[in-house]
């Protein structure tokens, strides 16, 4: 593949000065709003001068948000290659991106992005040689292209259209209904739903949505109260909200999540209870008798009640339910349990445990694909309902298998892969002549034949062996001077894989490195990896990442003062954690969304269900360690802290933005070295997802931009 600035002759090479702190003259920051707040924990004292912040909506919050966005860009401003960043950021973005197809009803429905469109739009078509047709586009949805799609449930017949849609990245949706014929909606809004999807039955009268109590008080209130007692509804096509059927509540236990799936047959409802982020779950259904005329209310049999264990209901024949879970099988198997005989020494093992961690089971033509990770990237294998494995498909390197789709009368599925340097692909693989072939491949403008992947294993601070991938230019000098990006998240059981990134190609063309260390905290290697990095034992994530920071210099692919960390969300916190621990260690400092404050994230939104996963600070045992590692709480004045650069967003409803906000504020006050200490607020935008094109490509081009001028790069790009 051929690149837009070499062909057209461009080579955009743009010399800078020095790094940031070089002779730099300290940043003026604004001043926050303080308090005398003082709270006291289990007998310790802690201030929290900048707990006025935690208000988005308050003036003197309003105020400071203007104020550091306008020291932030006229930092920004001064770096000569932002404008090129952004232009071939854009030019690389520039190309048809493709969903999976799923087939209902007699119809292909799949999601395109053109190239530059905010958000993906919505086809459907009656063949897959057939003309696609515009079945629903977010992008008219608003002007800026801030309102995304949420989910997408289709009826059985193909006939509805099931939709939620967020605003500016909140995690709260409304559902409305859209006649696939027609393309219009029907009259449906439904509202205060969050964490929910939508399940029809198979009349296609209406489906199954979760939702909680409405908000009350102000928007700023809707963004940062605490979000409890949810529970299950039926809404049966052409009512109001206020008459929906209620299905399934439990007062008792407000802090329990309620979801529910129809199964294939239409015969039985299956009701998820969740409680917070904890793997374990409890599986109750409710018996619809007649898929033609389903009785949507009626008991709900607890079938798997203690708790114990992650279950997850991939099928049924009749009676007889196919369940994943890690009961008794780290890294997951599949059993077999007769709801008529539910008793454990009942259970009939269909796919036992092995080395490899067993992500996902789905029934696709009479047959289990199993999507498996073996050392952090996929494995399919095709089992026969016996359990008897059948075969194992060729992927194209290493890399990842995701959104496979596929029911179980079809003859086909499709699935996406990925990789650092493979743009998601889909394929389409039949069940009869076993045959799989490329279905959408992209087509854009960069030579990947240029760089390439490896992985690594290095050794963490007790001996534990880590992963991590690393890609970067063919024939790299190992001499320390390669600028070099490390991203972590390293929590709730969730696995970084390779995955394509258009910001990651433009950091490659920049001559940097790419690093992406599969911490413990995740799910890389099963619940044991995940436990290894909760509650008292978080430290082994930090760990984790600081080694493998150490590993990158020892091998010399970088050096300190060449290298930055990255990561959203909990990885926001990992590398607030690890900047405060090891401020030597880095060059650069990129947290986002991060979870900053360890001592009140459970009291806002739905923070309180990571409990299960931090511990508490209202807890006399657990305080101690999350106190020790809090990055809020651990910034010691006069420090040089590296350079650092925070990205959030005022109406993030998942970590709230006072995280960041009071993180930057002390972290303003208390750097002792020259290095800049930024944030950066969106002011229409939430925790990142459903996020449009334009602002990720602005967002990606300053974050480049700030590391350029931080790092004292050269650019170059496009050659």
């Amino acid at each position: 593949m051929k690149q837009v600035l070499t062909r057209t002759g461009i080579l955009l090479i743009l010399p800078l000065s020095a790094p940031a702190s070089a002779g730099a003259q300290r940043l003026a920051y604004p001043t926050p709003p303080r308090s005398d707040v003082v709270d006291d924990y289990h007998g310790t004292r802690v201030a929290d001068p900048y707990r006025t912040l935690e208000n988005p909506d308050a003036p003197e919050t309003r105020a400071w948000i203007d104020a550091e966005n306008q020291v932030t860009e006229a930092f920004l401003a001064q770096v000569p290659a932002r404008a090129a960043l952004r232009r071939r950021l854009t030019a690389l973005w520039n190309y048809p991106r493709f969903g999976a197809p799923f087939h209902r009803g007699g119809r292909y429905f799949f999601e395109k992005n053109d190239g530059l469109q905010n958000q993906a739009v919505l086809y459907r078509q009656a063949t897959l040689t057939a003309e696609p047709e515009v079945l629903l586009d977010p992008n008219g949805l608003s002007a800026d292209g801030t309102v995304a799609l949420s989910a997408l449930a289709v009826s059985e017949d193909g006939a509805r259209l099931a939709y939620g849609t967020s605003a500016s990245g909140s995690d709260w949706q409304e559902f409305h209904v859209r006649d696939v014929a027609t393309g219009r909606d029907l009259g449906d809004r439904l509202r205060w739903i969050k964490f929910s999807g939508a399940s029809w039955t198979h009349d296609g009268a209406g489906f199954f949505y979760s939702r909680y109590p409405e908000a009350t008080g102000t928007p700023g209130d809707a963004l940062t109260a605490v979000n409890r007692f949810q529970k299950l509804y039926y809404h049966r096509l052409g009512d109001d909200q206020s008459v929906d059927a209620l299905v399934y509540e439990r007062p008792d236990q407000p802090d329990w999540g309620i979801n529910g799936d129809v199964t294939d047959d239409g015969r039985y409802l299956i009701l998820t209870i969740w409680l917070g982020t904890d793997r374990r779950n409890r599986v109750y259904y409710l018996d619809l008798q007649d898929k033609a005329s389903p009785r949507v209310q009626g008991k709900v049999v607890q079938l798997l009640d203690e708790f114990d264990a992650s279950y997850g209901v991939v099928g049924n024949d009749g009676p007889v339910f196919y369940v994943v879970t890690d009961l008794d099988a780290p890294r997951r198997r599949l059993v077999a349990i007769d709801i008529r005989r539910p008793e454990r020494s009942n259970w009939r093992e269909i796919i036992p445990p092995g080395d490899d961690v067993l992500e996902s089971v789905q029934i696709i033509h009479d047959t289990f694909v199993a999507n498996y990770l073996h050392d952090a990237h996929s494995r399919v294998r095709l089992y026969s309902l016996d359990g008897r494995l059948q075969r194992e498909l060729t992927l194209p390197t290493l890399g990842t298998v995701g959104s496979i789709t596929g029911e179980r009368k079809d003859a086909e599925m499709f699935y996406a892969f990925t990789s650092f340097l493979y743009p998601t692909t889909i394929f389409r693989y039949d069940f009869r002549t076993a045959a799989t072939t490329v279905f959408k491949a992209p087509q854009l403008d960069f030579d990947a034949s240029r760089y390439e992947t490896e992985q690594v294993f290095y050794t963490s601070k007790d001996g534990t062996r880590v992963p991590m991938f690393l890609t970067h230019r063919k024939g790299i000098v190992l001499d320390g001077s390669n600028a070099t990006y490390l991203y972590g998240y390293g929590g709730f059981n969730i696995s970084l894989t390779p995955s394509f990134s258009i910001g990651v190609l433009a950091w490659l063309e920049l001559g940097g490195v790419f690093a992406e260390a599969n911490l413990r905290g995740g799910g890389e290697y099963g619940e044991d990896w995940h436990q290894a990095g909760m509650h008292e034992k978080k430290q082994n994530v930090f760990d984790d990442f600081i080694a493998a920071a150490e590993y990158l210099i020892a091998r010399k692919y970088t050096s300190p003062a060449r290298l930055a960390i990255g990561g959203g969300s909990n990885g926001g916190l990992l590398v607030g954690a690890v900047m405060t621990q090891r401020p030597d260690l880095f060059g650069a400092a990129l947290p986002a969304v991060g979870v900053m404050d360890m001592l009140r994230f459970h009291k806002f939104t739905i923070g309180w269900a990571w409990v299960t996963e931090y511990g508490s600070a209202d807890s006399a045992e657990q305080f101690p360690y999350l106190y020790k590692y809090s990055p809020l709480h651990n910034l010691n004045p006069g420090t040089a802290y590296p350079a650092t650069f925070v990205t959030t967003a005022d109406h993030d409803d998942r970590v709230v933005p006072g995280h960041s906000f009071k993180f930057t504020a002390a972290l303003q006050a208390a750097q002792g070295g020259p290095q800049p200490i930024l944030i950066q607020i969106e002011t229409k935008a939430g925790h990142g997802a459903g996020k449009p094109t334009s602002k990720v490509i602005e967002e990606q081009a300053d974050r480049w931009a700030f590391l350029v001028k931080a790092l004292g790069l050269t650019v170059t790009l496009g050659g």
